[in-house]
Formats: C-alpha cells, structure tokens, sequence
C-alpha cells in the first residue's frame, strides 16, 4: 500500500508513466454506469440520500432524431438525465437516465437470483450497519443482509429502484489507492 501520496499525485505519476496497452486499444477505467429508470425523482432520492452519491455532475435533458438513434427509441422522446458520483474523479459515477414520450419495455429478470445479462452495482462502504439500518427504515428489500463471504469481511446484497442489483462490502475504501 502506498501512503502519504495524494490522489492528484499519484494519478500525475499514473499518467507520466502510462504507456499504450498492448491491445493496441486504449480504454479509460469505467467511466459511469446507466441505468434506465422508471422515476428519476424516486432514483435519484435512493441513490443521493441513502447511498451517498451526492454530487450532482450533470443534469439535463435530450432530445432528436441523435439520441433517438443513439438509444432506438423514437425522435421525439425525451431522455432526462442525471449523473450522480461521490467526492473524487468524474469515475464509477451512476446516470439515472428517465425516457419520457416512449413506453419502454422492463428487462424481465428472476427476482431473488441473478440473471443472465444482469448488471451488479458493487460498492465498498467502511460500515454496513448503518446502511442496513436505512435499507430498514426506508423499507428497501435486502437479498442478503451482511455476511461473510471470505474469512474478516462482511458483504450484502439489496434491490434498489427498478429491482436493480446492488452488492455493498465491508472495506474501508478510503484506504485503497
């Protein structure tokens, strides 16, 4: 583990000694995940305040024949957009993206199990204890509450909006570099 190197440090010291992959394709880290939901209000409260995503790094809508193609839904759809992150670099962030003027079909999944196809939302958080507790009061439904997995670790599963997976482990995140 390195220690006393900040992060803007060691990311200067990354990209100064960055030479191209050998794949000959060169790819940044996840930039962001989107996810299409049903109401961007309800998401973006789940996401914000019981997860902790609570910068705003974009918000707007979209519209056009562009978007439409992008997304192959019609032209004159709407899609507003929300782009949640945590404190740090513009990565790992989470779009809450709603579509407006357009019945969109919902994935069909088996709830209690993964699926085929299906994306995870994983997360490290120092505590899970609290989060349970909010999980609780706000009466989102747990998967799996904390267990340990591997031996001196604890990790737990829960739906958020739209029955999206979401996988949180106990693991000070703060100290990972």
């Amino acid at each position: 583990m390195l220690t006393g190197i900040t992060g803007a440090a060691l990311a200067a010291a990354s990209v100064a000694g960055a030479k191209a992959p050998a794949s000959g394709l060169d790819i940044s880290r996840l930039v962001r995940t989107a996810l299409f939901v049903s109401d961007i209000d309800v998401a973006t409260s789940f996401y914000r305040d019981l997860l902790g995503l609570d910068q705003l790094f974009y918000s707007g809508k979209f519209t056009g024949p562009i978007v439409g193609q992008l997304l192959g839904i019609p032209a004159g759809a709407t899609t507003i957009a929300r782009i949640l992150k945590v404190e740090g670099p513009p990565f790992g962030m989470i779009g809450l993206f709603q579509v407006v003027g357009s019945k969109l079909s919902r994935v069909r999944k088996q709830r209690g199990s993964v699926n085929i196809g299906e994306s995870v939302l994983v997360f490290y958080m120092p505590s899970l204890d609290p989060l349970v507790d909010r999980l609780n009061a706000s009466h989102w439904q747990i998967l799996c509450p904390p267990t340990s997995l591997v031996p001196g670790s604890r990790e737990m599963s829960f739906y958020g909006p739209d029955d999206v997976l979401i996988n949180v482990i106990e693991r000070n995140h703060r100290a990972i570099i």
